[in-house]
């Protein structure tokens, strides 16, 4: 049984029943060819879709009354319909039918006469109540940090940092405090500072992505780091995303430029903010910030300190952001690391050391350097560097982690030192990569991704200097810490590598193996690392 074609079998009088008295007269009086069967015919389709006619009564009868007699028949028994009244006429049982919106039998109905149910009968149905899922989510612990940042900038002055640790989601949080800003007038510029080339990219494409799921316009993103030339002359509504060394070497020779963009923006981020007091970095976000009092500032870091034991330094860092820190404070948690662990934004991490007893053959000098200096030296790790008993350690370390782990970073003392460890250990049969401040981008951008990549053959990525921020590899789930340091900046940034959590895209457990020097300082776990500047801020 066809809907269409019975449809086809409706007289003048039914047709303009169907379509409506009123509306029939009012055509005859503008044009009584609009009033003819076929015109009639195409206007039904126009105006009532099967499943109308079907779920009003008057039409309802008009339908089963242009049914043939066996049709009738096929349809009452289709339909469970018993005699009424002792009425066996099927045209009397059919046109007596009571249906209830949503009722089964009103879905059989539709089915005997071809409707279909699915997309006629669910265009009026009530729908169940359903979550309507964001595209840019944020956990809760996100959230709230995005709030009182808000809060701590419009209560001047404007300057404050967010301390989340490492793998927590701090540009991301950062990224909706800069859409609202952006969305809540326009034109509208924002200025985001960075120091490395994989951190530029990460928070270009990040708000690119953020952008896209909460922007209410289209927006230019601005590249100003690497080879990119300087193109923010005609700028007014967007994001800028600028190197910071970049920036300041162009400062001299741009000055203007700058100057008419700190003009236009009134939200400026640096990222890894503990080094913005860092002269060169301090000259920069004193043009785009000092410039107009309402310039607000918000410093990104999972380490708001510049040292590990420098009170007077650290408290400069504070004072500049004006003493305004927000960190996650989470109930029933004295450490909020604790927390993200518990919840699996964070990896379970194991922390392995490895110890090493070799000589360091330094003199008076240089153990005074390591006492008074903020970090080991380099005459230091270029020694260890060339201890192949120390390497051979490694080399082992590594081979055996790869049996259980399928990306493990290694953060290496030198460039050489990276370079001679990913030789050797592809030499041993592994896939192993070295990435250095001297690899070029575009073969590091090739490694990295690489690395990142869904492969399931192990892989190990060496390197120095250059993949302690910036750079999300989920995938990595051991780390091997071989460069000795005193900055516990610098240490928690390493573990942070290999710690994404599996709410982050990360694993459920993580391994950071620490080579200990004997003779040289070094750090624990990562909850050490989150609170050592406590005592330096009024948070």
């Amino acid at each position: 049984m066809n809907f269409n074609t019975l449809m086809a079998r409706a007289d003048e009088e039914t047709l303009r029943d169907l379509v409506g008295p009123d509306v029939t007269r009012l055509l005859i009086r503008l044009d009584p060819d609009l009033a003819k069967p076929s015109k009639l015919r195409e206007l039904l389709k126009l105006q009532r879709t099967p499943s109308d006619l079907i779920r009003d009564p008057k039409a309802r009868t008009a339908l089963f009354r242009m049914l043939s007699p066996n049709q009738a028949e096929a349809l009452v028994k289709g339909l469970g319909l018993g005699s009424r009244n002792g009425s066996r006429d099927p045209y009397e049982l059919l046109t007596s039918l009571k249906l209830r919106k949503g009722s089964t039998q009103e879905a059989k109905l539709h089915r005997l006469l071809g409707v279909s149910v699915d997309e006629e009968v669910s265009r009026n149905e009530i729908l169940p109540d359903k979550p309507a899922e964001p595209r840019y989510p944020l956990f809760h612990h996100q959230r709230v940090a995005t709030s009182e940042v808000v809060d701590a900038l419009r209560d001047g002055p404007g300057r404050a940092i967010l301390h989340m640790p490492t793998g927590s989601g701090k540009t991301r949080t950062a990224m909706n405090v800069v859409c609202d800003y952006l969305r809540a007038g326009e034109p509208r510029m924002a200025v985001w500072l960075a120091y490395s080339e994989e951190l530029c990219e990460q928070a270009a494409s990040e708000f690119e992505r953020a952008w896209g799921a909460l922007g209410n316009r289209t927006l230019k993103v601005f590249r100003f780091w690497g080879s990119n030339p300087i193109e923010i002359d005609n700028a007014r509504d967007g994001l800028v995303v600028c190197g910071l060394d970049k920036m300041y070497n162009s400062i001299r020779s741009n000055y203007q430029t700058w100057s008419r963009l700190a003009d236009r923006s009134r939200l400026v981020i640096i990222d890894e903010a503990h080094q913005a007091l860092a002269p060169t970095y301090k000259d920069v976000l004193e043009l785009l910030v000092d410039r107009h009092a309402e310039t607000c500032l918000l410093g990104l870091t999972a380490t708001p300190g510049r040292t590990w034991n420098d009170l007077d330094e650290d408290r400069k860092l504070s004072n500049f952001f004006a003493n305004k820190k927000v960190t996650l404070k989470v109930a029933d948690y004295a450490n909020p690391v604790d927390y993200l662990i518990d919840e699996g934004y964070l990896a379970r991490t194991e922390y392995e050391s490895l110890t090493y007893s070799g000589d360091v053959n330094v003199g008076p000098k240089d153990f005074r350097q390591i006492e008074q200096a903020t970090d080991i030296p380099t005459e230091v790790l270029e020694q260890l560097a060339g201890d192949d008993t120390r390497n051979l350690l490694i080399v082992t370390r590594v081979e055996s982690l790869i049996r259980t782990h399928s990306r493990v970073i290694v953060f290496a003392t030198t460039a050489q030192h990276s370079n001679i460890l990913a030789t050797v250990l592809a030499a041993r049969g592994i896939r192993a990569s070295s990435v250095t401040s001297k690899t070029s981008p575009s073969e590091r951008q090739r490694l990295i991704a690489a690395f990142r990549s869904d492969a399931e053959e192990p892989q190990v990525l060496c390197n120095y200097g250059v993949l302690t921020t910036g750079f999300d590899a989920p995938r990595t789930s051991a780390a091997i810490i071989a460069r000795p340091t005193k900055s516990l900046v610098l240490y928690s940034q390493m573990v942070g590598r290999a710690t994404r959590g599996v709410q982050a895209g990360g694993n459920k457990e993580a391994l950071v193996v620490t080579i200990v020097d004997t003779s040289l300082p070094g750090f624990g776990g990562m909850s050490e690392a989150f609170t050592n500047w406590e005592d330096v801020w009024d948070a």
